[in-house]
């Protein structure tokens, strides 16, 4: 268990942590001189008759007004809140401000210590006894237990001791927090090197495990492809361990990473999670105390983790509020999309605090809801449910609720990674639910009743598109994804393809797609007439080949021939470009590899009938009407009086030279 202490300058924190403990938490020589905390402090505790060798950790937080942002540093990764107020000041503006930092990131155990009972009399602690009742009303901390305390008589001490054993015994078992596949993941808040040791970093384990010998990621990075540093040795609340777990302080030495590239801020965690993000969605609650509310566009200080950058915020939905609420007033709770100047390392269910612009004063605070949060979309009814469903608890309540509410699919992947889980393959689905998975982006998953509106509006596209295009044999796989799916992630379209192939309900022919009664099998006419007519078509040059000519030149009925030809063409193994001219599936290839070759030429990836004439050898004419098939058949599409390579085409990766 980890003790945070709060509380105004002056009203002895470090003293009182050094009366639990013996360990003074002050050690720079300015903070000798100066009689304040500056930095982070730390001290142990052992907990008594534990087979566990259970250790309390104490984080001592500085309480001057312009170290608030350290005090965050420190409180974002306690378990325990211990607040306190001195008997002879009473509650101040600081006592106000940790406590608000507290409650904010949701600390919901604690007790609050009335310190310096040496210097006051029974009627003055009885008075301050009344005002932290009144302070803590109406917060998770309202029912936490109030010990007067003198660390100069001791008195009080015995009692805040053996509350915290208490505490610590009854709470979480140190492998409890390790058994939800939860990745290990460490805020930084001090960074040294040691004499024989190397690099050290410490800070407060926010989830998982980590042992001697594994590898570890720093996020984020200013290196591309990332920075590696691999555990040497590890100290867990001030013992040389093997492994350390969350909940614990801890201590690593690191090999392959140097001390100046490290900052307080930054994270060490399993590579399996590692993620760096300037844009993130979160749920904030505006403190109750604060005068004015909160705004779409405001400036503010984000502290997450050990990290505090500035940023922007844009209010996408308030509790209680219409929808198109650009606000949220104080005590009210909304979602929010944090914009950062500089990226940070954040996992979904990390606490997220706001001060102003001035960092003058705490003003609210949450957790991450989706540290990849969109640029657009952002306040749309489905992205509003997806929000939704990852704020509710467990993890598998959380994917299946965003399975249900997700028309285009999940990532896994990139799911596990901002949840900080360590990925698991899937294995088996619900009947319906289709999953796909690519080396880029790895596993995706979609809900069964999305599948199926997905396969129907696939189908109906299909139909459209050959009443419209009676003569061709199909759009591309990548043109019919746009025309019925254009958000559909590419992996799970191939599945999706592949799973209406599978049932019977679609065919490919090449890089064509098309319904089954489209693609209807040669009669023995068809087939006799396409051998006779195959040599022609063979030896045709880039100019292709009339039905007219073809008939004439196999002796052959011009109207069968015709026939013929318009059900090779819906097969896919003709292209048909214009009413009756018709080229084979070779000379096509050749056609759009000249095309690419002439777009890629330029710095646009753009062609024009010109530039394809020239290098084609062929007319004007006859080079707009090929231009104007291959934006049809999806290779091109027309921008002004140019086409433009997709690079999204079957067709233009089938083209080769």
């Amino acid at each position: 268990m980890i003790v945070g202490t709060a509380g105004h300058i002056d009203h002895g924190k470090t003293t009182l942590v050094r009366a639990l403990t013996g360990i003074d938490t002050d050690r720079l020589p300015e903070e000798k001189a100066r009689g304040i905390s500056i930095e982070l402090g730390y001290a142990f505790l052992d907990v008594p008759g534990d087979g566990r060798r259970r250790r309390i950790g104490f984080i001592d937080v500085p309480g001057h007004e312009r170290l608030v942002h350290t005090m965050i540093a420190g409180a974002t990764g306690i378990d325990f809140g211990l607040l306190l107020v001195a008997a002879d000041d009473g509650v101040m503006p600081q006592t106000r401000e940790h406590l608000a930092v507290l409650s904010l990131l949701g600390i919901r155990r604690g007790a609050v210590a009335i310190t310096k009972i040496d210097r006051v009399d029974a009627r003055r602690i009885a008075e301050v006894r009344n005002e932290i009742a009144v302070l803590l009303a109406h917060t998770a901390l309202a029912d936490a237990p109030v010990l007067p305390i003198s660390s100069v008589s001791g008195e009080g001490i015995e009692p805040l001791r053996a509350l915290l054993f208490e505490v610590s015994r009854d709470g979480m078992e140190p492998d409890a927090a390790n058994d939800d596949g939860s990745a290990f993941r460490l805020a930084i808040d001090r960074a040294f090197t040691l004499n024989g040791i190397g690099t050290v970093v410490t800070g407060s384990v926010h989830a998982g495990q980590v042992r001697v010998g594994d590898e570890l990621a720093l996020v984020p990075s200013s290196k591309q492809g990332g920075i590696r540093a691999r555990v040497r040795s590890l100290h867990a609340q001030d013992r040389a361990v093997e492994v350390a777990r969350a909940g614990e302080r801890c201590a690593i030495a690191l090999v392959g990473i140097a001390k100046d590239q490290i900052s307080r801020g930054q994270w060490v965690v399993d590579p399996r999670v590692e993620l760096a993000t300037d844009r993130l969605d979160a749920t904030l609650t505006l403190w109750p105390g604060e005068a004015k509310a909160l705004r779409s566009g405001m400036q503010v200080h984000v502290h997450v983790g050990a990290a505090a950058v500035l940023g922007g915020v844009t209010v996408l939905s308030v509790a209680d509020a219409p929808e198109a609420a650009q606000s949220v007033a104080p005590g009210q709770s909304a979602l929010v999309q944090l914009t950062l100047r500089t990226p940070i390392g954040a996992w979904r269910g990390d606490g997220v605090v706001l001060r102003d612009a001035s960092a003058s004063r705490t003003i609210a605070g949450g957790a991450v809801l989706d540290p990849f949060a969109p640029t657009r979309y952002r306040r749309t009814a489905q992205r509003l449910a997806e929000l939704s469903a990852v704020s509710q608890a467990g993890s598998d309540c959380r994917l299946n609720a965003l399975i249900d509410v997700a028309p285009f699919g999940v990532p896994l992947s990139r799911w596990s990674r901002a949840e900080g889980l360590i990925a698991p393959t899937p294995a088996s689905w619900p009947d319906g639910v289709l999953t796909a998975t690519d080396t880029r982006s790895g596993w995706w998953v979609i809900g069964a009743a999305h599948g199926r509106t997905a396969a129907e509006s696939t189908l109906a596209a299909l139909r459209t598109f050959h009443l419209r295009n009676p003569e061709m044999p199909g759009p591309d796989s990548a043109r019919l994804r746009r025309l019925a799916a254009p958000r559909m992630p590419e992996a799970l379209w191939r599945s999706l393809i592949a799973s209406l192939q599978r049932a019977g309900r679609l065919q490919t022919r090449g890089a064509f797609v098309c319904l089954p009664d489209h693609a209807e099998q040669l009669s023995a006419v068809d087939v006799r007439l396409s051998q006779k007519i195959a040599p022609a078509l063979a030896a045709c040059s880039f100019e292709g080949r009339w039905a007219r000519d073809l008939a004439r030149d196999a002796g052959e009925n011009e109207g069968m021939v015709r026939h013929t030809l318009a059900r090779l063409a819906q097969r896919g193994e003709l292209h048909q470009v214009v009413k009756d001219l018709y080229y084979p599936s070779g000379v096509m290839s050749r056609l759009a590899a000249i095309v690419r070759a002439t777009a890629t030429a330029t710095d646009t990836d753009a062609v024009t009938a010109g530039s394809f004439r020239d290098a084609a050898g062929l007319g004007r004419k006859r080079a707009i009407q090929l231009l104007e098939y291959f934006d049809r058949m999806g290779l091109l599409r027309r921008v002004g009086d140019t086409h433009r390579i997709r690079g999204d085409s079957d067709l233009f990766r089938q083209a080769g030279p």
